[in-house]
């Protein structure tokens, strides 16, 4: 079932990502806007725009919680174990919510956690651009998260011979797919000089 719904999911995410990329470029060139709902200047069906900017915000806050989950409970758990005896770190508040049962909280989780989304969220706004650092960001974590370490993975447990036709037909992909990362990343660092040559803080990027 993972296996399945992780293929549509991927499968999903490509195609648009390659209607979006390759279509709006074949399109409009370089006059592509970086958001095709509002970037021509209409806002009109507005219910599309808002049901868009729902659909973000949803997909971020969900993501937001899975990928800083490591970060979490890397923090908590060091220090819990540097100050075991520190009754704010480690003890934890039973507090009993009607109709839901008894929930445990931790003040130390809960004053990390929201400086945490704070400080996240000032910097967020401190530097504007963000389809650039997300276009930055995206190569730098799809290659090896999604492609090279599961390919590496497949090959070592399937115990796949070397140089064998399937075998190097992965190594293809991996370094077709690093190319393809690189040039993406290239074009992101070029998109953010540019963009700091025109940035203020705390202010939206025209």
């Amino acid at each position: 079932m993972m296996k399945r719904a992780s293929g549509i999911g991927v499968s999903t995410t490509t195609l648009f990502y390659i209607l979006c990329g390759c279509i709006g470029y074949a399109a409009f060139g370089n006059d592509a806007p970086e958001n095709f709902l509002t970037g021509f200047g209409f806002y009109e069906p507005f219910w599309l725009i808002d049901f868009a900017n729902v659909c973000i915000a949803v997909h971020l806050i969900g993501a937001y919680q899975v990928f800083c989950q490591p970060l979490f409970q890397f923090v908590e758990s060091r220090c819990a174990e540097k100050w075991p005896e520190n009754k704010f770190i480690t003890r934890e508040h039973a507090i009993d919510i009607p109709f839901v049962g008894i929930y445990y909280m931790n003040f130390f989780r809960l004053v990390w956690r929201t400086v945490y989304v704070i400080v996240t969220v000032v910097v967020a706004m401190i530097f504007p651009f963000f389809n650039a650092f997300v276009g930055l960001l995206g190569p730098a974590s799809f290659w090896p998260l999604t492609v090279y370490f599961p390919i590496e993975m497949h090959i070592a447990q399937t115990k796949m011979r070397k140089y064998s036709f399937t075998w190097t037909w992965l190594k293809v992909l991996s370094w077709a797919c690093l190319m393809v990362s690189l040039v993406a990343a290239a074009g992101s660092v070029e998109g953010l000089v540019q963009s700091l040559k025109t940035y203020k803080p705390f202010q939206s990027q025209e």
